[in-house]
């Protein structure tokens, strides 16, 4: 199943901080991205966070893989889940062809 994980800074960083979590976070979710855990990533445009498209069992997977992640394991960002699938009205265009 896909899974939309929205993050959300909870707690702002100081550059020091930054430094310090960014510096393994980056690295873990680069990881996550090879593993093929997160399928696509963006950054949101209305306030700081990352939006992930995973690839996950579960919700409750999903969210064991993101919680490990520095800055949620630090209590720095929190995260919404969405599980999503494809479009099923759609097939209806397609009865009978």
């Amino acid at each position: 199943m896909k899974v939309f994980a929205i993050g959300s800074i909870v707690k702002p960083l100081s550059e020091e901080e930054r430094e310090r979590v960014l510096g393994k976070e980056v690295p873990h979710t680069l990881q996550l991205y090879l593993d093929g855990a997160i399928d696509q990533f963006w950054f949101r445009g209305d306030r700081p966070g990352p939006i992930f498209l995973m690839n996950a069992e579960s919700v409750e997977a999903a969210k064991a893989v993101i919680d490990k992640m520095p800055i949620v394991a630090e209590g720095f960002a929190e995260y919404d889940y969405y599980p999503v699938g494809p479009l099923a009205p759609l097939g209806r265009l397609i009865q009978g062809l």
